[in-house]
């Protein structure tokens, strides 16, 4: 497959060529200083691009910001992530210490005020009770459907959301995104649960945390929903909950 992908690359960017051909022109007879070599033999043309508006991941971009503005307010000497979005523990980094763990460790450096580890969600290596703030962010779901390497088990969610509330400090908070909506798993992509499902999980049993906030991302349209009813969760099929717990 490796020896196909130049070939694959240069076929499709034949393909794709007359999509562009009447820019490449326009662009080649516009008046302006020719500080570039130009010529179709180095095009790569992008044709999906043209749109009224920018798209991006709505799950990424909300619940990420969502995160960073919570752990502002928490305002913490050092921040505990779990592998969480890359974006989200190097931004934070540049005004909060912040650690980074993960079970496939990211090879991040040059970044002050971050550093970057091995860590199994469902060994954490922290004592009990020690954590002032942490999160852990799209990432349960996965837990146990051997998607990223990690051992099969039906019960994984279950074992990693314990060893978070475990290592909650009292008085410490936790910052939990996942999809919710109608509970199911899309093997071996992720789960989604229902928000009843994750309140059991984290409010009852040994190290209870309490519901500080719930905010939601839609599905499909729509920006983050601050303090969301829960039923509004109930009725989507991939909605992204935002929970603030605290111990």
């Amino acid at each position: 497959m490796n020896r196909l992908k130049p070939f694959i690359k240069k076929s499709m960017r034949i393909i794709l060529t007359p999509f562009i051909i009447g820019d490449y022109i326009r662009f080649k007879k516009a008046p302006g200083e020719k500080r570039f070599k130009l010529s179709l033999r180095d095009a790569h043309p992008q044709i999906k691009d043209k749109t009224i508006t920018t798209s991006f991941d709505r799950h990424y971009v909300y619940h990420t910001a969502w995160a960073i503005r919570k752990v502002r307010d928490i305002n913490p000497k050092k921040h505990i992530d779990i592998s969480s979005s890359l974006y989200f523990c190097t931004h934070m980094s540049a005004f909060i210490p912040t650690e980074f763990y993960d079970y496939r460790p990211a090879e991040l450096s040059g970044l002050d005020g971050l550093t970057s580890h091995k860590g199994d969600l469902m060994k954490l290596p922290f004592a009990a009770d020690s954590v002032e703030s942490i999160s852990c962010m799209h990432t349960v779901e996965h837990i146990g459907l051997g998607r990223y390497g990690d051992p099969i088990d039906p019960n994984g969610d279950i074992k990693a959301i314990e060893e978070l509330k475990r290592v909650v400090a009292r008085g410490g908070s936790l910052l939990f995104v996942t999809p919710v909506g109608k509970p199911i798993i899309e093997f071996n992509a992720h789960r989604i649960y229902s928000y009843a499902q994750i309140m059991d999980m984290f409010t009852k049993g040994p190290n209870a945390l309490k519901l500080k906030e719930f905010s939601l991302i839609k599905e499909s349209s729509g920006g983050l929903i601050a303090n969301a009813d829960p039923k509004m969760a109930d009725a989507e099929h991939y909605a992204c909950g935002c929970f603030w717990f605290v111990k």
